[in-house]
């Protein structure tokens, strides 16, 4: 007897040891991966951290100290940069941006839905054919279609206005939003819109009371997406604006930099920090929506 409880502890023990050294290996490997994915974390973020550090040195600092850390820190990059060297300062560029971000969020955010419900939920002739040709533009190059925009833009008397940067998100010209939108649309069940036909409901009902509150996870996604393409576009603005007061943040950057004399680096560094400080705080504050918009419309109903 007393062999046997003798047995079961030594038993018991190795258990223990066993269970423990496994405990041991999964805490050196959680911090071996975590370890190791701060420093390539931290590598990346690295030139956007020294950005931010060098928008606070001097012109000459920039160039004698590497490090991000100034040695004198100086607001002179934001005040100045802020003036420009334009009659225009810097609030005027990012109202522009504003003027531009919002119509499109919205225009796409309408169209896209549209299209992507009609497209999920009918059948109508040419289904199938109108369906891929949307899907083949996205493996289309945008640069191809640019002459064709331009001219058609110009003949239209559209030039210099922000119309050739609306009007195309207010006809679903985004193919990879609405391609999401039906993704999304084929994992939803029909159930609850069925129900709502047989109460009497009409199809722009079902579309607005039943549909959107289900799709607002990728319609999240699909806005904070447009927010970051359209602050970071450049070439859209720089060919159809030529007046300078209508130019979002994208252009004013530019016209800070003469290539025909010297310049202040801190100054470009500055409002480069301020310019992408909004897309920064929208994609952290609303990560989650990413995630869920592109996880959830990835899925094949």
């Amino acid at each position: 007897m007393v062999d046997q409880t003798v047995s079961n502890i030594q038993g018991v023990t190795e258990a223990e040891r066993i269970r423990d050294k496994e405990v041991r290996r999964q805490r050196i490997g959680a911090v071996l991966r975590y370890a190791m994915l701060g420093g390539v974390g931290l590598l990346m973020l690295y030139p956007l951290i020294w950005l931010v550090g060098a928008s606070f040195k001097t012109n000459a600092e920039i160039f004698n100290n590497p490090g991000f850390w100034p040695e004198n820190p100086t607001l002179d990059g934001y005040i100045n940069g802020w003036k420009t060297s334009t009659p225009y300062t810097f609030g005027t560029f990012f109202l522009n941006t504003l003027w531009i971000v919002l119509p499109k969020m919205i225009g796409t955010a309408i169209s896209c839905t549209a299209v992507a419900y009609g497209f999920a939920r009918f059948d109508f002739p040419f289904k199938k054919i109108l369906f891929a040709t949307l899907i083949a533009t996205l493996l289309l190059p945008n640069v191809v279609t640019r002459i064709p925009q331009y001219l058609l833009f110009r003949d239209l008397g559209w030039l210099d206005t922000y119309l050739p940067l609306w009007v195309p998100s207010a006809f679903a010209g985004d193919a990879f939003f609405v391609f999401m939108l039906v993704q999304f649309l084929r994992a939803i069940p029909r159930d609850m819109e069925e129900a709502a036909r047989v109460d009497g409901a009409s199809t722009m009902q079902t579309l607005l009371f039943i549909v959107v509150p289900l799709l607002m996870p990728a319609l999240i996604s699909v806005c904070l997406f447009q927010f970051m393409w359209t602050m970071n576009d450049f070439l859209g603005p720089l060919i159809y604006l030529s007046s300078v007061e209508k130019y979002p943040v994208s252009l004013a950057l530019k016209l800070s930099i003469d290539t025909t004399e010297a310049f202040d680096w801190n100054r470009i560094l500055a409002m480069s920090v301020l310019a992408i400080t909004p897309a920064l705080v929208v994609f952290f504050v609303a990560q989650k929506y990413f995630i869920d918009g592109i996880s959830a419309g990835g899925i094949k109903g």
